[in-house]
């Protein structure tokens, strides 16, 4: 995919975000012109201990989007086992497509091209309130 195919396809996903927007995050841009840079803003889950926080993060999307997932960095402090002190998010979906070479994950658990900002935005949510501390970011957290 060219990095105009990736453009159009983020600029699509931005559309449809403001067109229906879903409950539990809000996405834009941070500089709109450059779609590659998406600044999001997540609610704390219900019966949480985030409840009721506004959560700041920041969205990378690759050239090669949406073959190579995108980074996401939390600008707001949270403390979670699976986000790390310097806000970097690890979850399984946003790691590198294939085999995970340590074999922790399987394949169909890290990126997929079917993936949109919705359902990695969905993924984080869900992490949020239920940490995997199997394999912490942060042990201290954990």
């Amino acid at each position: 995919m060219s990095e105009s195919q990736s453009s159009l396809l983020l600029r699509k996903q931005l559309a449809e975000l403001n067109k229906n927007p879903v409950d539990g995050f809000s996405a834009g841009l941070i500089d709109d012109n450059d779609i590659f840079k998406w600044e999001v803003l997540i609610i704390g889950p219900p019966d949480t201990l985030f409840e009721g926080g506004f959560f700041k993060a920041h969205l990378y999307f690759p050239k090669e989007y949406p073959h190579r997932p995108p980074k996401m960095k939390f600008i707001t402090e949270v403390w979670h086992p699976n986000i790390e002190k310097n806000g970097d998010v690890c979850i399984s979906i946003l790691h590198e497509p294939g085999d995970d070479t340590y074999g922790y994950e399987k394949a169909s658990e890290r990126w997929l091209p079917v993936h949109t900002v919705e359902t990695i935005l969905i993924s984080v949510i869900s992490m949020l309130a239920d940490p995997n501390d199997e394999s912490p970011a942060n042990v201290d957290a954990a």
